[in-house]
């Protein structure tokens, strides 16, 4: 609220300076300091009053604690700096000819002692800044109280897609999306990963969808970042939560955030855990073939997140951090398949399987920096370590063994990433920049597979087989920008370097015969990826962005890996360890209109895709019943879409925002089609088409926030998913309404309690109709229509007040914002 009534106090007071005569202006600058820290202070409030006590105009400090506000009038005016904690401090400045240009050089604010109880709270709303090149999210308490995880807060979110079913994340529809926390990659899946980062633990996210020369290029539609809370207070700070979820089956999560910090070290750590009973089934239906198959699954999941770190100052020039993340999960995943066959019922079957698995990730991360005499001039050096370590074991019986035997699947999994990055920033001038950076990227994945009926030989019989599996990936690579900011324009360029070894090596035993097949891959590239940024900023109301940059996305393991990732007597899914990557060309433009009560954003993009990467669709010709999944590059393709978002507050009691994304892509396949009977069909029957699907989808979201009282308010979220085409399905439209509400009370409104019904119309499944390479009907659902209730209580009484590791994006320039 305050900075909208800023945002109307400037607009009158332009208004005002417009119609009367042209006086001239200036510039006031400085920098906001923590007197007894002597550390920078960011989001500081700047205001500047004229003689009647009128604001004229203000500002916020960075995360440096910087400010710079310019076309301030002659004369004299009042700067008062304003921050929650601490006294205010106000001074008379005086801008006249000869003294335009003023620098007030540190100011040091003192904290305010009658205040020390006060702790940093989370904002009601949450907010959105449009960036050059992403849009960042604020987490406020509406979207941290939808549901206990990250994959509840993901849904409400612009241009970003859940699949309810599979827990996979897709960014403008598409699924090649790099998922990072806190800057990081990790070794957990993206899917598992959601499911077990509590949502009051998110800070931020940010929507990367054209990610400059500095990042890492891969990711076909951008990066998805999450930032979580790290406490910074001084003292002892933190706040605990739990929440239990229930449809048919309970889900429980709870997570405990703490810190304590002094002058020289800041402590942090936080424990998480989701505990949950998950069911979901369906049915695929083969309707030529009078073939029905009935899906019954229900998961057994238990995670636990750790995370502990250390800061230590050694001055205000030189700054050490670590800090260890340690990841526990054990899942149990009960289900029952039933196959049957109308035309002959002899052949019915039942598949029942059991798959047990556990894994632990453990991340250790290493980081110094270091700042030069010059503001804004610093080096990095970051080491970051990650090793991942998965066992799963199934077992599959069979009611009718004469169709196949009873077999098991046993599948370990070890991969390790070590990551080092060496970032150099230089500010050339006030408004130059200069960043220079250098990374090794090393990622070993191995995997070892055994099964004791899986495969046929030629003959037809069963054999059990040992599948060992490698992949090695290391990439080096060099970066460098450059940016300049003109009075309102400002561009960056960069441009990014890798070269990139790529080993694979696939070997297959025959555990009868002990006959060892090697299917070996190398692959060795350079490629360089350009990006540029142009923002356009003609008012305070007004700005527009153009960027351009090229990416890759390199084949993830479950795409290269010829281990079956899933499967069911009539369907398995592989992956094609030739893939080669595949390259995107994206332009985006942008642009942000600040209203008087919100704003708006839209945008447009179009991307160009060589040797796309898509799903091919086989028969296997040991069982022309069976349907055989994979991957396979083909043709250059292209992809467009539009986004709009808003969000408005009518009054005081309601805000509303919402958001609506269309893109459309040409996907690429080949799928193989029976020409007769599958009971009578034989290899001859098969033929090999091509196939090209133009696909149109649209979402849409609104999400309402109502306060009620200053410590009750509801909540309203609608979400539409038109309908849109796959290479195997046709999929129908899906829709879904939430509702919620949240109370806080105990002083301070250090407790909150929240409860959420979720798909209160029970709407939400999956429906899709197929005719690749069979004509299919198929539907599924999960637990949708839940009841969430979750108790969060903060406690501790410390300022933020503590100097930060560099962000990657600290060179970003806002240029939008508002309420969300």
């Amino acid at each position: 609220m305050r900075t909208l009534l800023l945002m109307v106090a400037l607009l009158f007071s332009t208004l005002a300076i417009a119609n009367g005569s042209d006086p001239r202006t200036g510039t006031i600058k400085g920098r906001v300091i923590d007197v007894n820290l002597n550390q920078p202070l960011p989001y500081v409030n700047i205001v500047v009053k004229d003689k009647n006590n009128e604001t004229l105009t203000g500002g916020i400090t960075d995360e440096e604690g910087n400010f710079e506000i310019e076309k301030i009038p002659e004369g004299t005016v009042l700067v008062s700096v304003q921050y929650i904690g601490y006294k205010t401090l106000s001074k008379n400045v005086t801008l006249e000819s000869g003294n335009f240009n003023i620098n007030l050089g540190d100011i040091l604010l003192e904290e305010d002692v009658s205040n020390l109880d006060e702790v940093t709270v989370v904002a009601e709303i949450s907010t959105i800044q449009q960036k050059v090149d992403r849009k960042v999210i604020t987490i406020g308490k509406d979207l941290a109280t939808t549901g206990p995880t990250a994959a509840d807060i993901m849904q409400n979110l612009p241009s970003v897609s859940v699949d309810q079913q599979t827990g996979d994340i897709s960014l403008r529809g598409n699924q090649n999306v790099r998922v990072m926390v806190d800057g990081k990659l990790s070794n957990i899946p993206a899917a598992q990963l959601l499911k077990q980062l509590p949502s009051s633990s998110i800070k931020q996210i940010e929507l990367i969808t054209n990610p400059s020369a500095k990042y890492n290029p891969e990711g076909m539609s951008g990066i998805i970042n999450i930032i979580l809370h790290k406490n910074i207070n001084v003292g002892f700070n933190g706040n605990i939560g739990v929440g239990l979820s229930y449809e048919k089956e309970p889900k429980f999560n709870s997570n405990i955030d703490m810190n304590y910090r002094n002058n020289k070290l800041n402590f942090y750590g936080n424990y998480g855990n989701n505990i949950s009973r998950n069911v979901n089934g369906g049915y695929i239906d083969r309707v030529e073939q009078n073939t029905l198959q009935l899906i019954d699954v229900l998961d057994e999941n238990k995670s636990h997140l750790f995370k502990f770190g250390i800061d230590y100052y050694l001055d205000d020039k030189n700054t050490l951090s670590a800090f260890t993340n340690q990841n526990i999960y054990n899942g149990e995943t009960i289900g029952r398949t039933d196959i049957i066959y109308d035309n002959n019922p002899s052949q019915n079957l039942i598949q029942r399987f059991l798959n047990e698995g556990d894994n632990i990730s453990s991340q250790y991360n290493f980081d110094y920096k270091r700042d030069f005499a010059k503001e804004g001039h610093n080096i990095e050096l970051e080491v970051d370590y990650n090793m991942f370590d998965s066992d799963q074991l199934t077992n599959n019986l069979l009611s009718n063994t004469s169709f196949r035997p009873n077999f098991f699947e046993d599948n370990h999994t070890e991969r390790n990433q070590t990551t080092v990055n060496l970032d150099y920033v230089n500010p050339l001038s006030e408004t130059t920049k200069l960043e220079l950076g250098l990374q090794a990227l090393l990622f070993d994945n191995a995997i070892n597979y055994e099964s004791d009926a899986r495969n046929r030989n030629e003959a037809g019989n069963y054999i059990p087989t040992n599948t060992y599996y490698t992949y090695a990936r290391d990439i080096y690579s060099v970066y460098a920008t450059y940016s300049k900011k003109l009075e309102k324009w400002s561009y960056q360029f960069g441009l990014r370097a890798e070269n990139v070894k790529v080993e694979t090596l696939a070997n297959q035993t025959d555990l009868t015969s002990g006959d060892e097949t090697k299917f070996p891959f190398d692959n060795d590239y350079f490629q360089v990826y350009p990006s540029a940024f142009i923002t356009y900023n003609p008012s305070e109301k007004n700005s527009y962005q153009l960027s351009y940059s090229r990416r890759v996305d390199r084949p993830g393991i479950g795409q290269v890996n010829p281990i079956p990732d899933w499967s069911t007597p009539l369907i398995t899914q592989y992956g094609n360890q030739f893939l080669e990557p595949q390259y995107t060309n994206s332009i985006e433009v942008n642009y942000t209109r600040q209203l008087e009560k919100g704003s708006v954003t839209a945008g447009v993009f179009y991307r160009l895709i060589q040797d796309e990467i898509s799903q091919a669709l086989l028969v296997d010709r040991t069982d022309l019943n069976r349907l055989l999944l994979t991957f396979d590059n083909f043709d250059n393709t292209s992809a467009y879409g539009v986004e709009f978002s808003s969000n408005y507050k009518p009054t005081k009691w309601w805000s509303l925002n919402g958001s609506f994304d269309l893109y459309t892509q040409t996907q690429k396949s080949i799928g193989e089609v029976l020409t007769a009977p599958s009971d009578t069909a034989t290899e001859d029957d098969i033929i090999l088409k091509s196939v090209s699907v133009d696909n149109v989808a649209w979402n849409f979201r609104v999400f309402n926030n109502f306060k009620v009282s200053e410590s009750l308010t509801f909540s309203a979220f609608g979400f539409y998913r038109g309908k849109n085409k796959s290479i195997q399905f046709n999929i129908e439209p899906m829709y879904f309404v939430n509702v919620g509400m949240r109370y806080t009370f105990l002083p301070d409104d250090r407790m909150t309690f929240s409860l959420n019904y979720n798909d209160i119309f029970d709407t939400m499944k999956f429906q899709a109709t197929g005719i690749r390479p069979f004509k299919q009907k198929a539907q599924f659902e999960w637990e949708s229509q839940t009841v969430f209730a979750g108790l969060t209580y903060r406690f501790g009484g410390g300022k933020f007040s503590a100097k930060k590791r560099k962000r990657r994006d600290d060179n970003e320039k806002d240029d939008g914002g508002g309420f969300f």
